[in-house]
């Protein structure tokens, strides 16, 4: 596949490749065709034979060449295949493309500070685990590690002071920065400010400028209620003070973003093992 892409990556060998796709032909008649000298058209046809994209044989004085559609087939079914996978619906791709959209939204409202404040989101998950256990993985940070990251990324450092004062770090990384070597995706700084266990959770967190400064503060006010089959209703209100200009690429992602860590726990309350292991 790689000698295929080299050899199509000329201008030069794609056109004498679009020629032989109409039909067989001699090294003089394509230079002719490709406007090129025939020294160079023998060159390209025998990197093109190399390959593995044409075929040759001797007739009379003249050496004819024709196209394998073979290779063509395969590069372009692994080709679609490519984008069949980058284009699959609910996929990172597609998360992109909204975050992306919403970006440009909202750097062009924040022009000046507090341009953000008073903005909320509101949440809401039906989660399988008593509140007792879903308390567990909102405040104890081995279980808040496990989901408390959009896709594609992992805690890379969590404190979380489960009582009234109580301090916050979170950072995240990229899932794939196994060694810590690639940029902090993201961190930031809080403190716990109403803690009710099994029932209601509240506190502030500030995501960090590249040069530490606080983006904006966010508070965060999550209520837990029983359900009739065990499980637990949960509703997070996700609300904006202090936000600086500098903001509206953390703004941009807190629907998609927190809506992701919500999905994860979710899944995480939903495996059976997770449910027996913290009961």
């Amino acid at each position: 596949m790689d000698a295929i892409l080299t050899a199509l990556a000329d201008p030069a060998r794609r056109r004498l490749v679009t020629l032989l796709a109409e039909r067989p032909r001699p090294v003089g008649v394509l230079a002719q065709l490709a406007g090129a000298r025939q020294p160079q058209t023998t060159k390209h046809l025998q990197s093109l034979e190399r390959a593995g994209l044409v075929t040759s044989q001797r007739s009379g004085q003249r050496r004819v060449y024709a196209l394998r559609p073979g290779p063509l087939r395969e590069l372009a079914a692994a080709l679609t295949r490519l984008a069949d996978t980058a284009d699959q619906a609910g996929g990172s791709h597609e998360t992109y493309d909204r975050y992306g959209l919403n970006l440009h939204a909202e750097r062009l409202a924040a022009r000046e500070p507090g341009w953000a404040d008073g903005r909320s989101f509101t949440f809401h998950r039906s989660l399988a685990g008593s509140p007792e256990q879903v308390w567990r993985h909102l405040t104890e940070a081995a279980l808040l590690a496990h989901w408390w990251t959009p896709q594609d990324l992992r805690v890379s450092e969590l404190v979380f002071e489960a009582r009234p004062g109580g301090r916050i770090v979170h950072e995240y990384r990229d899932a794939e920065d196994v060694d810590g070597s690639d940029l902090v995706v993201g961190r930031a700084r809080g403190v716990v400010d109403d803690v009710r266990p099994g029932e209601h959770l509240a506190y502030r967190l500030s995501p960090e400028l590249p040069d530490g400064a606080p983006a904006f503060t966010a508070h965060l006010d999550l209520g837990l209620r029983p359900t009739g089959s065990g499980g637990t209703e949960l509703d997070v209100t996700f609300r904006i003070t202090d936000s600086a200009v500098e903001s509206a690429d953390f703004v941009a992602g807190i629907e998609i973003g927190f809506g992701q860590s919500l999905d994860k726990l979710a899944a995480t309350l939903a495996d059976p093992h997770t449910t027996r292991s913290t009961t």
